[in-house]
């Protein structure tokens, strides 16, 4: 009985805490992460481009929690807009979801970035030749 109770005291005294430093090393290193991504884009400069909109996706993820007998759930979505730059290149960026909402395939217009942070999209006006004597129509491309 003896050594059993050690065993167990032995577990916690050696595995436990090397599993919380490696919890505190992984959270660490990914908040070092996000903290050279952010310096490296203060770095860069803003950058202004004729661009298209190529595509738009949406990523939903859901999340549940269970506690006493209570279950709770809440959904994140995020916006993702794809846009092909002047020099043929493609660039995703992360939007929010009203920018999401007012962009389209095929919009053109002027994409300013800096780094791998998304700072605008600006589309072109598109005019409408006359059909049978209406009015021009305008709007945006």
């Amino acid at each position: 009985m003896g050594t059993d109770s050690f065993w167990m005291f032995d577990f916690v005294g050696t595995v436990i805490p090397i599993f919380i430093v490696v919890i505190i090393g992984i959270l660490l290193l990914s908040a070092g992460k996000g903290i050279l991504q952010w310096n490296n884009n203060n770095k860069q400069p803003q950058i202004t481009v004729g661009s298209c909109i190529v595509s738009k996706r949406n990523e939903v993820k859901q999340h549940h929690n269970h506690q006493n007998d209570q279950i709770s759930s809440y959904t994140r979505t995020s916006y993702y807009i794809t846009f092909e730059i002047d020099s043929g290149d493609r660039i995703e960026f992360v939007v929010n979801g009203e920018e999401y909402g007012l962009c389209a395939e095929g919009d053109m217009g002027q994409l300013t970035f800096q780094g791998t942070r998304y700072m605008g999209f600006h589309r072109n006006l598109r005019f409408t030749a006359q059909v049978d004597g209406r009015s021009e129509r305008r709007g945006y491309e």
